[in-house]
């Protein structure tokens, strides 16, 4: 039997560290694996952070996207209905106004729907690494 990436055969019913007591390679475990442990939250932190930024500049787009659309709404469509009111009836004139405005702001509700299905709230990383981290301390355990 040879361990992977290592010429030298493995034998498997001798000990992996001969020289060390029991008691030492529990504490090299224990301390290891609470190494392990840190080093996951803190992965755990930054992927949660920058999806948290993510969703916030979602959140923020969505925001501008309402204000911005209910005073051009309010404003503008007063405006060019009143405009075109000179040349067809003002109901149609009002009415093709409205259209246009709907068509914007199904555009920036596609936009915004779009960008929080990319947004991943479960750390990839973070579950890959967790995951071969199970694997490295079952071999550790054997």
């Amino acid at each position: 039997m040879t361990a992977p990436g290592v010429g030298a055969p493995v034998d498997p019913t001798k000990p992996k560290e001969p020289d060390k007591s029991l008691g030492e390679l529990v504490g090299d475990l224990s301390t290891e694996f609470g190494d392990l442990l840190k080093t996951q939250v803190e992965l755990a932190k930054v992927e949660l952070r920058t999806e948290a930024k993510k969703v916030g500049q979602t959140a923020g787009i969505f925001g501008g996207a309402a204000v911005a659309g209910y005073m051009a709404l309010v404003l503008i469509s007063f405006a060019v209905a009143w405009a075109l009111e000179n040349v067809m009836d003002a109901g149609l004139a009002f009415f093709i106004v409205g259209a246009v405005y709907a068509i914007v702001g199904t555009v920036l509700y596609l936009n915004g729907r779009r960008r929080v299905k990319e947004t991943n709230v479960v750390p990839e990383q973070t579950v890959a690494s967790v995951k071969e981290d199970v694997q490295w301390a079952r071999q550790k355990m054997s």
